[in-house]
């Protein structure tokens, strides 16, 4: 076996020498085997070096999800350069700036979003259409001429991707092989493995809990469903046909539930994997109702996904819990006077072996943020007596009034308990007297109506006086991150 074969990062070309017959991929009504996948990604890694990509580079790839993104996941890796997935909802002048921030040597494209990436190209990356790489399929059994491309480490960048940017300009995060090797170690000890188990991937892979699911079915060596984008009718189907773990935020299980009706869902779907953000405990009650299996998890693109993530035996038991930290990760929660005991809140820390390197060329906020061996979240939690952690909010929007601590997602979660109530977000507004007090801003279900007044008693049934919002206003949407996460900083606009 060559040494490309052994390395420890090549998880597609271990897994089409140990399994070559069976399904890697269920994608575009096509049925591809590892060994199928894997003489593809020979080609189009071959097709990368025969452009210039050489060990290091770094590539560019704005596609959508299906075949092409998912061989060039792997090949980029195999062709020895960094693989820097975009996001396809973005601006042309953002995508712009990130190319110029990562210096691309190469933007891989197709049609949809060729015109994103004519302009995002201006001053970075040759344009390369990835039906020109794609079509490079090499017959199965025969090797890529990729010699001097030296095996993967596990301490090596296989990626860098960029966080949403809820405050400020993103920042490209580097995530090594071993950092994804370990969040995905980490997530089969938590749920562990079914041979019959099929991952359902309908999370965009420029985000990492997308791209996380295509990685771990790789090195489970269990099919990826590979959807091109969120549909909540698709996902229903899919988990009827055999989908066996699915991972969502909270917006798309709240449509998937309602799509879905009546109907009971099938005793193979094993586990919902909850994530982006704290999830409203009306929508885990409702989820357990139907007994659907819902674990939440707690991660961050920092962490290459995952860091807590609630056993399914808890989930009714812990309900609203993000669970404990995954076997290769410690959390420690932090305050102004050291490390917070038992039930109180501060600042969620996190080190372990998924736990990035830092950020792509910013060396001060890399040191500001990765200090100490600890990952500084920004997130506010509580870590309770049997070490389950409970995510309160992001530090960044707390509430700070008359010196009471507000929570946006509780505040949230009171909201979205109201039958007439869709959406809610809580965010600040300043006040001479308390120096700030919180707001709210919600969508109301189709039909319904309920006057601000009322919604305001509402709250105060279940709140104390501070936490109550002073105003309550009504929107058609409110302002989301491409992820699906609510940006609060920009509520309190028009």
């Amino acid at each position: 076996m060559s040494a490309a074969a052994e390395a420890p990062g090549d998880w597609l070309r271990k897994r089409a020498a140990l399994s070559p017959s069976a399904p890697a991929l269920f994608v575009d009504r096509t049925v591809v085997t590892w060994a199928d996948l894997d003489a593809r990604v020979d080609g189009v890694a071959a097709a990368l070096a025969t452009r210039g990509v050489a060990a290091g580079d770094r590539v560019a790839v704005l596609l959508p999800n299906g075949l092409p993104l998912v061989e060039l996941v792997y090949a980029v890796p195999r062709a020895g350069a960094v693989l820097v997935p975009l996001n396809t909802r973005l601006a042309a002048a953002e995508l712009a700036w990130q190319v110029d921030d990562a210096g691309a040597r190469v933007i891989i494209f197709d049609d949809a979003t060729a015109p994103l990436a004519a302009a995002a190209a201006s001053t970075h990356g040759a344009l390369v259409h990835a039906g020109d790489l794609c079509a490079a399929v090499r017959p199965v059994g025969a090797s890529a001429p990729l010699s001097g491309i030296a095996p993967p480490s596990l301490g090596d960048v296989h990626s860098i991707i960029y966080t949403s940017g809820t405050s400020g300009r993103p920042k490209g995060v580097m995530l090594t092989f071993g950092n994804h090797l370990w969040s995905a170690l980490g997530s089969a000890l938590n749920l562990g493995l079914d041979p019959a188990d099929r991952l359902l991937a309908c999370l965009p892979m420029f985000h990492v809990g997308g791209l996380a699911v295509l990685l771990r079915s790789a090195i489970y060596g269990h099919p990826a469903v590979v959807h091109p984008s969120f549909d909540a009718q698709r996902v229903n189907a899919a988990i009827d046909d055999g989908a066996t773990i699915v991972s969502v935020v909270a917006t798309m299980l709240a449509r998937v539930i309602e799509a879905r009706g009546p109907v009971p869902y099938p005793p193979t779907l094993r586990a919902v994997l909850l994530g982006g953000g704290p999830a409203p405990r009306p929508l885990l009650e409702a989820c357990a109702a139907r007994c659907v299996p819902v674990v939440q998890t707690y991660g961050l693109t920092e962490a290459a996904s995952q860091v807590a993530t609630l056993a399914p035996a808890d989930a009714l038991r812990k309900l609203g819990s993000a669970g404990k930290a995954l076997f290769p990760t410690d959390i420690r929660i932090d305050h102004a006077d050291g490390e917070a005991a038992p039930g109180e809140a501060g600042e969620i820390l996190v080190r372990g072996a998924t736990v990035s390197p830092g950020y792509w060329n910013r060396p001060e906020e890399t040191a500001e943020v990765f200090r100490d061996g600890w990952l500084r979240t920004g997130d506010l939690g509580r870590v309770d007596d049997e070490g389950y952690l409970y995510v309160l909010d992001r530090r960044d929007d707390l509430i700070i009034s008359g010196g009471e601590n507000v929570y946006p997602a509780e505040v949230e979660a009171v909201l979205l308990s109201h039958p007439a109530v869709a959406e809610a977000g809580v965010y600040p507004r300043e006040d001479a007297r308390w120096g700030s007090v919180p707001a709210a801003r919600v969508v109301l279900r189709p039909g319904m109506s309920v006057a601000s007044g009322d919604l305001r008693r509402f709250c105060r049934e279940r709140l104390a006086a501070y936490k109550v919002p002073v105003e309550i206003t009504f929107a058609s949407t409110l302002p989301r991150t491409p992820a699906g996460k609510l940006q609060r900083r920009l509520l309190s606009g028009p």
